[in-house]
């Protein structure tokens, strides 16, 4: 069964075709056994009334004659596949019970108007004679037909016809014929089964689409609500839950600026009753621990800012991008091409920033460069700072965490750089990785999806 699935297309508009080609041609074949037994049958029936023909014309020509013109009119109509004699017995007495017979008999007594015509099916001639030598030796199958003639010269005669019951072999049809035939119609069936297909899987393709930009955090994605009932049902449902995100994100967002916002009334009133307290040491103690909490009430609203930007998605040269990034901050940078990704420029701006920000802040310096493969830009930042611990490197992308523990304002910030960036980087279908480098330092590799072709 496994290897059977394996064996099936991937795509579901394939899986279509390929069934409706298989039932196509079974069909098809189908329909050529029905046609071939059609065909023979039509042939034998044929034969049956070309046999009532030839009989009903032999008996008016001879009850027409004398008895020595019967018997050159029965040598003359004597052939490879019928035998015809004039006797003083019957060869047969009664007609037949099997269908080919009572139908044969039937015609002829419809036909003739008359019912003394007997029919019926026998092993082999009285004499079998060089007609049946070109049969191939055959002894079964005959058909024998009796009927009595008008007497002559005060003697009964008898109509003996023995016909071979095997009519000639019907002609086929060209097998080439049939062949050009199938490959028409499996070529229209499936060029329109192509066509529905893929007007069946688009809003599958589609929603799969929009599912995977949700994935990445990107909340403005809709689904068309078009199609089929089934998917229009899938895409409202999937729109719904797009918007109920949304406005979830939304009010959280509001939530980390409305708590950032109302710290920082309290914390300058108690930076004012700190700067008044006359001990030195408890002064500037207190006073650094307000510092550090207004730096993580700062960077609530900034998280918070990030969160409800709504800029709007347009191609990027990220070359250009980065930089003026590294321009600004004094950085060494290198990139092997020109690359293209789609994106929110002013939002990876941020993301990037802040990565060489870290590595400024940490490292002393930063080294930026830009390549490309088959599918992915990638951004590396490293510096050549202490770096991070192997077991802490995944925790760095939490809010709030920082390399290291103090909240001292010249070692960084609230620790919500690498958790924004982070968040930004997935959203553009991205990802971003941390590892210590082997000669000292720490490497950011940022992966991003390029811009499709149209």
């Amino acid at each position: 069964m496994n290897r059977l699935r394996r064996l099936l297309p991937d795509a579901l508009a394939g899986r279509i075709v390929l069934l409706l080609a298989i039932a196509l041609l079974v069909a098809n074949a189908i329909a050529l056994v029905v046609l071939n037994f059609e065909q023979r049958r039509f042939g034998r029936q044929a034969t049956e009334d070309r046999v009532i023909e030839r009989v009903v014309d032999l008996i008016s020509a001879m009850e027409a004659v004398d008895a020595r013109a019967r018997r050159v009119i029965a040598r003359e109509a004597s052939s490879r596949f019928a035998r015809v004699r004039v006797g003083k017995t019957p060869l047969l007495r009664e007609i037949g019970t099997d269908t080919r017979s009572q139908y044969i008999a039937a015609r002829l007594a419809e036909t003739l108007k008359r019912d003394d015509v007997t029919v019926g099916t026998i092993e082999r001639p009285h004499r079998a004679g060089a007609s049946d030598r070109r049969h191939g030796g055959r002894t079964g199958g005959f058909i024998g037909i009796t009927a009595p003639l008008v007497a002559q010269g005060g003697q009964a005669q008898w109509l003996n016809v023995v016909i071979s019951g095997a009519p000639p072999r019907p002609r086929h049809v060209d097998g080439k014929s049939i062949l050009i035939v199938l490959a028409l119609s499996l070529l229209c069936v499936l060029g329109v089964a192509i066509a529905v297909a893929r007007l069946l899987t688009k809003p599958l393709g589609r929603l799969s689409h929009a599912a995977e930009a949700a994935g990445r955090g990107d909340r403005t994605a809709r689904v068309p609500e078009e199609g089929p009932r089934e998917m229009r049902d899938a895409a409202r449902a999937f729109n719904a839950m797009q918007a109920e995100i949304s406005q979830f994100d939304a009010e959280r967002m509001r939530m980390f600026a409305a708590v950032g916002h109302d710290l920082r009334t309290p914390m300058t009133s108690l930076r004012i009753r700190a700067e008044m307290v006359d001990d030195s040491d408890l002064r500037d103690a207190m006073v650094r621990t307000l510092d550090a909490m207004t730096v993580m009430a700062d960077g609530l609203v900034r998280y918070a800012k990030e969160g409800r930007d709504a800029e709007e998605v347009k191609p990027v040269e990220l070359g250009a991008l980065i930089r003026h990034l590294c321009d600004d901050r004094a950085v060494t940078f290198s990139a092997d091409a020109k690359v293209q990704v789609t994106g929110r420029p002013v939002a990876l701006g941020r993301a990037i920033g802040n990565l060489i920000d870290n590595a400024i802040r940490y490292g002393g310096e930063a080294t930026v460069t830009l390549s490309q493969d088959a599918r992915h830009a990638i951004v590396t930042i490293e510096d050549t700072g202490p770096g991070i611990p192997t077991d802490h490197l995944d925790a760095m992308f939490q809010p709030f965490t920082r390399g290291d523990d103090s909240r001292n304002l010249d070692t960084g910030g609230a620790g919500l750089g690498l958790s924004i960036a982070r968040t930004t980087i997935i959203a553009h279908g991205g990802q971003i990785m941390l590892e210590n480098r082997v000669e000292g330092g720490l490497r950011a590799t940022v992966t991003l999806p390029l811009q499709r072709s149209a």
